[in-house]
């Protein structure tokens, strides 16, 4: 039995239990009321979910079972999965034992090469990643045993066996989608010694003498692991995994959502509103010549990419170490410069218009420059990078939920007849 399965078998009895006696004792409490603005923009803010694995306080940013981000940046993606399911950051040998089953669930099969390479030339990268995880679906161990009859408190463990298949793929088939798409040559072969942002980096092909490459991919795995239960991705793979779809079902249906210009796209918007100042302003811009273009952006009824959230009604803190490190390893680098004066300027002008709630830029406003600089430069690819790590996430939650028996998803919806009528 692998180190994590067994850690986390041992948290389920108190977990189940905790669960069901505050069902027991407060299941009709009321913990939230919906308005009817509410209920026609898109359920924002309605408490209607249950996710363990992280929170997103306004003023704080994202929290990871009751950590921080800020005190997360130095750890590896190995060590971000085991903290989102067991609810611990792990020790060193239970960090080799995940890596350890991650090789040994290593090596994505032939027939899915054979599907990718069938697509159109111009398939979206996003649609190759999908398909390709959507292709293995024949492999899911829960789909397996739920067949043969498994009781419901065992759902949780083939659910974990397809988690960490689907883990230890990813990065192979993201990097192979990212070398057919783009005609970078033969897929690179996984390397089994390396830990895996640093092998998933190495599969991508991008030259890396210093190993700052392989260090943004290990930030930016991290960064992005997850958000709560509510954003698209999170919740489309939440709604399909309660009907008790597996994994693959589940996280190809999420990403697939990730997919989305409101999601999954916007660090590609960020860094091609970036390069247009460049490109008018011959380089990297002055302070006033940023501040007459974001105001000339906003009067002409567009958004500045990059700033503002959903939730944040602060700097978001991915994007804080994404800044971080820009400052430390791409100080020179003109993009990057554009990208860290956009920060000492957007917030000033934005915070003069009363329509908006949050000035303050969020992760995706640096991240794109990062990868730019770097020479990953497909903008359509990026968000093939944010699924690989966001599958972290879901993955996470799919186990968790399964594990305390979390009911199927249906809410109740209402026609906008009976609307009005509540109303009157």
């Amino acid at each position: 039995m692998s180190k994590l399965k067994a850690k986390f078998e041992s948290q389920i009895p108190g977990m189940r239990t905790e669960i069901r006696s505050l069902i027991k004792e407060h299941g009709s409490k009321v913990i939230s009321e919906v308005t009817l603005k509410q209920v026609y923009g898109g359920m924002r803010g309605v408490r209607g979910l249950v996710c363990d694995t992280s929170l997103v306080p306004p003023e704080k940013g994202l929290i990871i079972r009751g950590i921080p981000l800020n005190e997360l940046f130095d750890k590896i993606p190995e060590e971000i999965f085991w903290l989102l399911v067991t609810g611990e950051l792990p020790t060193a040998d239970e960090v080799k034992d995940l890596q350890a089953e991650y090789t040994k669930n290593a090596g994505v099969p032939d027939y899915v090469w054979k599907v990718l390479e069938a697509m159109p030339e111009d398939a979206h990268p996003m649609c190759m990643l999908d398909t390709a995880i959507l292709a293995m679906e024949g492999e899911s161990e829960f789909r397996k045993n739920y067949a043969k009859g498994m009781k419901k408190e065992d759902y949780w463990e083939p659910m974990m066996q397809d988690s960490i298949r689907i883990l230890a793929v990813l990065p192979e088939i993201a990097a192979g989608v990212y070398r057919l798409r783009y005609k970078k040559g033969p897929r690179i072969a996984s390397d089994p010694n390396l830990d895996w942002g640093a092998d998933y980096a190495n599969m991508l092909g991008i030259e890396d003498s210093d190993g700052n490459f392989a260090k943004l991919m290990r930030l930016y795995l991290t960064l992005h692991c997850d958000h709560e239960g509510g954003n698209v991705s999170a919740h489309a793979c939440h709604c399909i995994g309660s009907a008790l779809s597996d994994a693959y079902y589940s996280i190809s249906g999420g990403l697939n959502g990730l997919a989305g210009p409101l999601h999954g796209l916007a660090n590609q918007e960020c860094l091609k509103w970036v390069l247009k100042v460049m490109e008018k302003f011959g380089g990297a811009p002055s302070n006033e010549d940023l501040e007459k273009f974001a105001w000339d952006t906003l009067n002409s009824g567009q958004v500045i990419p990059g700033y503002g959230h959903a939730v944040l009604r602060i700097t978001d803190p991915r994007f804080d170490a994404f800044l971080a490190f820009g400052k430390e390893h791409c100080a020179e680098d003109p993009v990057f410069q554009t990208v860290s004066r956009v920060f000492d300027v957007v917030p000033g002008v934005l915070r003069q218009v009363k329509k908006i709630a949050d000035p303050w830029p969020n992760v995706d406003a640096g991240s794109g420059a990062l990868l730019y600089k770097f020479g990953l430069k497909e903008f359509e690819y990026y968000t093939v990078l944010f699924s690989v790590s966001r599958a972290m996430g879901m993955a996470s939650q799919l186990i968790v939920s399964r594990a305390w028996g979390e009911a199927i998803e249906r809410p109740k919806s209402s026609t906008t007849e009976w609307l009005k009528a509540q109303t009157k």
